[in-house]
């Protein structure tokens, strides 16, 4: 695959072999971030984990401290005081029928969908849309609720909530930030992150949990992490 110049002169700035600690690797990060566009930092974890496996699974959430660096559009499936509540905390779109009937129609513009405990029995159906997009609402993830907490639900969505979850490859990607945040606040997330994915270890994980990590930009080149600091970043 060919890389553009600017891509290539990001290469030459990480050392070849070398694996970075995390306030390091933050600051090599935003060095390698040339496009134009405020870039999404990007943390990446290699496991030991079998995917095939169900006991081998992962699927969390984390609450970022310094948000995500985007506006995020709420969707909110629910009926009389969970839809009230939804509104009041400023969701983008809440309904019920109506929000299903358009979602099966094609309609995804949405960044996160949540939704109340008596909804989900219809909102199952959207899980051949929702599923591959990752964004079915599940209880795992705190994106199913009682009525009575969508507000704080809505709030959490806004404000950074992020899903971390293993894909078939057993890699878990997820984003700490934009890089024109202050590399305080992305250590801060990062932190936040890590913490969440090592107390998310599944009960039947066998040999070593997590194998390498790294960070990357939207469109720079992968910095890997020195693994022992990086595993004991916590969010306190």
């Amino acid at each position: 695959m060919h890389r553009g110049k600017k891509y290539q002169d990001a290469v030459k700035l990480i050392e070849k072999d070398k694996n970075y600690p995390p306030s390091e690797a933050i600051t090599l990060a935003k060095k390698t971030a040339t496009a134009k566009f405020d870039e999404t930092v990007e943390l990446h974890m290699r496991t030991g984990l079998d995917p095939r496996h169900a006991d081998q699974q992962i699927r969390g959430t984390a609450l970022l401290p310094n948000g995500l660096g985007k506006v995020v559009r709420v969707l909110v499936f629910a009926e009389g005081e969970g839809a009230r509540n939804a509104d009041q905390a400023g969701a983008d779109f809440v309904g019920s029928d109506d929000l299903i009937k358009r979602i099966e129609e094609g309609w995804t513009e949405f960044d996160v969908a949540l939704a109340s405990r008596e909804m989900m029995s219809k909102v199952s159906r959207l899980g051949r849309v929702l599923g591959p997009r990752g964004l079915m609402p599940n209880p795992r993830t705190g994106s199913v609720v009682d009525p009575e907490d969508l507000g704080k639900a809505v709030n959490d969505a806004r404000q950074g909530r992020v899903e971390f979850r293993l894909d078939r490859t057993a890699l878990i990607h997820v984003p700490i930030g934009k890089i024109s945040f202050e590399e305080d606040k992305l250590l801060e997330n990062m932190a936040t992150i890590v913490d969440a994915i090592v107390k998310a270890k599944p009960a039947g994980a066998k040999g070593q949990y997590i194998r390498s990590a790294s960070l990357a930009t939207t469109m720079g080149p992968g910095i890997s992490l020195e693994l022992a600091p990086t595993l004991a970043m916590t969010s306190s």
